[in-house]
């Protein structure tokens, strides 16, 4: 069962407003830092206080005036500054979480540290974006997405980059590694899928896992095949969960929502709902034989009408349906015929299959995604 330790949180969530920065144990705080224009609405920054003087952050925020102005506010309420920040531990490069890193680093001196897989993808996606939006606008149309919205939704990312300071890291981050944190003994564990190098921290002495948003506690994190993902997210998400589902944490810290007890049952309920969206799936196929990604998507339950979902949020729902189908495929239980675009079938019904006849698993890799390298 899981248990809402984050009361606070939990009723400003409901009421739509910010939470307070709580001290959530000795030297722990929580920094609520607001994301514009975004249901998600804020991003909770955790602030460590270090032995001897100094805090470290895990994730920064978006970098805009008003994030900046809560995050020195709650280091300030917290009993420090951004000058006292030592380190900055990056959960993944989503413009929320690393936005502005950058900036506390030109600031303080901090050292900032992320994931190999996901310092790899800065460039491309915060630089020069030109090959990452050709590679997106091909991926969209093999998914059978529509000329017409082609060009809106393979742009619609780029408004934030304004959101970033690009900033390579300092340290990289490996699986299972030690993080120099003095009075911390904090360790890192990857857990690819929703970015390719997303991490979550786990404190043995305190029983605490950061998640970031890896697990949060009522929704699930966006699961997409993209440019820059790895070819099977959703496959390696799951693995992601199981990694972490039998950790002895008392409390898990989200980057969003609020805090909870119950990992081992959270992890069960995200499980399931995959579970679910699987069987979905298979059952619009079963409807409507070699459909594409797209229409397999627009033919899905999501939480408002699909007309009301802005470009930035169809794009996204599009690439959770295909890593959805990828994974069926690499299941055997879909079969995939294309790629201009891309149709999917249920196992044994596609073109030219039929009784001892079936796609083999050179036909899955030679249909595998695109991705960037």
């Amino acid at each position: 069962m899981i248990q809402t330790t984050g009361t606070a949180q939990k009723d400003a969530w409901e009421r739509r407003v910010l939470p307070p920065v709580e001290e959530v144990r000795p030297g722990l705080w929580s920094i609520p830092v607001p994301i514009p224009d975004n249901p998600l609405r804020y991003v909770l920054v955790y602030a460590l206080e270090l032995a001897g003087g100094g805090i470290a952050l895990v994730d920064a925020g978006w970098n805009t005036d008003d994030a900046w102005r809560a995050l020195t506010a709650g280091l300030a309420q917290a009993g420090g500054s951004i000058t006292d920040v030592r380190a900055v531990l990056v959960t993944h490069i989503h413009p929320d979480h690393y936005g502005l890193a950058g900036r506390v680093r030109e600031a303080s001196g901090a050292w900032i540290g992320l994931h190999p897989a996901d310092a790899a993808m800065i460039g491309p996606r915060y630089g020069d974006t030109d090959e990452l939006l050709a590679e997106m606008t091909a991926f969209l149309g093999e998914s059978g997405v529509p000329a017409d919205k082609l060009p809106d939704l393979a742009f619609a990312s780029m408004v934030v980059k304004s959101f970033v300071t690009m900033a390579e890291p300092d340290v990289q981050f490996e699986d299972g590694s030690r993080i120099e944190l003095p009075g911390w003994d904090l360790r890192t564990i990857w857990t690819p899928g929703h970015s390719p190098g997303h991490v979550c921290f786990y404190s043995d002495d305190r029983r605490l896992l950061l998640s970031g948003d890896h697990i949060l506690p009522r929704i699930t994190p966006n699961i997409s095949v993209h440019a820059q993902q790895f070819p099977n997210p959703l496959g390696d998400y799951l693995d992601s969960l199981r990694k972490v589902r039998d950790l002895p944490a008392d409390e898990v810290l989200p980057a969003h929502e609020y805090r909870f007890a119950g990992l081992p049952a959270r992890v069960e309920e995200i499980v399931r709902h995959h579970d679910e969206r699987l069987s979905e799936i298979e059952a619009v196929l079963a409807s409507r034989p070699g459909a594409s990604a797209w229409e397999i998507t627009v033919g899905l339950n999501w939480s408002r009408p699909w007309e009301e979902i802005e470009p930035f949020m169809q794009r996204q729902a599009n690439g959770e349906t295909m890593a959805h189908c990828v994974y069926l495929e690499l299941e055997g239980r879909v079969e995939r015929t294309g790629p201009d675009p891309a149709r999917f079938w249920l196992a044994g019904t596609g073109p030219g299959t039929g009784p001892g006849v079936g796609p083999g698993a050179g036909d899955a890799a030679e249909g595998a995604p695109r991705r960037a390298t």
